[in-house]
């Protein structure tokens, strides 16, 4: 029989940046690296209501759902045989304290080539001289901040490694990661900022580390280096939260970030993500999450993706603005898509939110959706909404995965004639609102779909089947104003 270790593999944490001496040395008096961080603070709404909720950290819940253990043992770091089922926490900070290093900080090169040295040594803890252990081995890498940015100069930077070091790599999951780096009040962090490392932000010396040719305007490609499928965002979109550095990090960055990296800069191109109302940290920070938490072990060990996208078919214009349309008048009108997924009996965590009211809605052109020669397209950009993980594993009777998808269609507001239309207008209007009820079948033969308006009837109800059109389904969606589209599902298997 074939050993496997396959989805649980050993997990590697690699925190984020520390900036003056005293973090540095708050980071390495943790065992954990932060990474055992809990919270019991749950907000509920961006406007500031909370309630009480335990989430006892990523760390303690791997060990009591998952049987994962840690890398400790009789006050030192095991270096003997481990499980597979490990959290190893690379602690690079180390050398920075004058106390257990040399006080030197580490480069991220530096950094990201003692990752690969702890890949490797963790390979042999766990196989030994087992070959078919050996040639089974992965390892998953969880980050937060900067030290997604570690894991991607291992990943990119042939310096650093080889295709068969990154072939060892099973899945990468990033919190809150500068991916595109980091901007104050608008600006790139300046690469000749060299005080407490700030300059590893700029997007010249990312380049440099990442292994990326030329000067890019962005350095959020993993350049073929990894597959991007196998990477996941987790994005915080609460910049009013993050208290660092006396509250002038988030008055610098400001609206659509977490306080310190931009929404814009915090995904990695062509890689799934999923967004929270969430800070950089802190009490309400994307780490020490149930949102963060679910969409970690959702993304590591589960069994099915949903990806969401949606189809505009026509967009109403208030009968107002219609009028002056027909009279010849130019109009301009951008839209929001806000879309939030929320699985059934995971507390009330939301695996995905982007809404208008946080900054985080997808915001798209009118011309973009419905006359895309005028946008200089050959295709309608479609907003897509979500990429969501699932586990089957987590059924409890029947085979069937519930979770429900939340979705709104809203305008900025219109011009006419260059001016902006006030009048008889209500602004935040819907053009659509509804909340589907999903209901995936895994069957032996494929997938079975069924929705249904949860806005309209009750969750409980059986729903209406959807037959696939080649891999994917097609939900339609239309309101009594004149909204038409449809719900793009793709359903896959994943792993």
């Amino acid at each position: 029989m074939a050993k496997t270790m396959a989805p649980y593999y050993p997990i590697i944490y690699v925190r984020g940046y520390a900036m003056t001496p005293g973090e540095i040395a708050d980071a390495v008096s943790m065992p954990y690296m932060g990474f055992n961080q809990g919270a019991t603070k749950l907000r509920q709404a961006w406007d500031g209501r909370v309630t009480k909720h335990i989430f006892e950290s990523p760390l303690i819940r791997l060990m009591k759902e998952y049987g994962y253990r840690d890398c400790f043992a009789d006050g030192a770091e095991i270096s003997g045989s481990l499980p597979a089922r490990s959290v190893v926490i690379y602690r690079y900070y180390e050398t920075a304290d004058s106390d257990l290093g040399d006080g030197k900080t580490l480069s991220i090169p530096e950094a990201a080539r003692g990752l690969q040295a702890l890949i490797q040594r963790v390979r042999r803890q766990v196989c030994g001289d087992d070959d078919e252990l050996l040639a089974a081995f992965k390892v998953h890498l969880v980050a937060h901040s900067m030290g997604g940015l570690v894991i991607r100069a291992f990943l990119q930077n042939d310096a650093i490694s080889t295709p068969a070091d990154r072939a060892l790599v099973a899945k990468v999951f990033t919190y809150g990661t500068p991916h595109n780096g980091i901007e104050m009040a608008g600006i790139n962090v300046p690469s000749v900022l060299g005080l407490w490392d700030i300059n590893n932000f700029n997007r010249q010396r990312m380049a440099e580390y990442l292994g990326l040719p030329g000067k890019p305007e962005r350095v959020d490609s993993l350049d073929g280096k990894f597959d991007p499928q196998r990477f996941f965002c987790f994005v915080g979109t609460n910049h009013r939260d993050y208290a660092a550095a006396l509250g002038v990090s988030r008055l610098l960055a400001g609206e659509m970030s977490d306080g310190l990296v931009k929404i814009e800069n915090a995904t990695v191109s062509g890689a799934p993500r999923a967004f929270a109302y969430r800070s950089h940290s802190g009490p309400f920070g994307v780490v020490n999450s149930e949102e963060g938490y679910q969409n970690l072990v959702r993304f590591l060990f589960g069994d099915l993706r949903v990806d969401g996208s949606l189809d505009v078919d026509a967009l109403p214009l208030p009968p107002s603005v219609q009028k002056a349309k027909d009279a010849g008048k130019q109009i301009r009108g951008s839209y929001y898509f806000e879309a939030t997924v929320a699985p059934r009996g995971s507390f009330s965590a939301k695996l995905t939110e982007r809404r208008r009211d946080t900054y985080s809605a997808v915001l798209r052109r009118y011309d973009e959706l419905l006359r895309v020669d005028r946008a200089g397209r050959d295709a309608p950009r479609s907003p897509a909404l979500f990429s969501t993980f699932l586990d089957s594993k987590r059924i409890t009777v029947g085979k069937t995965l519930v979770f429900s998808v939340e979705l709104a269609v809203s305008s900025t507001g219109y011009t006419i004639d260059d001016s902006f239309w006030l009048d008889q207008h209500i602004e935040g209007e819907y053009l659509f609102r509804d909340t589907l009820t999903l209901k995936l079948t895994l069957g032996q033969d494929g997938f079975r779909l069924r929705y249904l308006s949860s806005d309209e009837n009750w969750s409980e109800g059986q729903g209406r089947l959807v037959n696939p059109t080649g891999d994917q389904y097609l939900i339609p969606l239309t309101s009594s104003k004149g909204f038409r589209g449809q719900l793009r599902l793709n359903v896959s298997r994943s792993g």
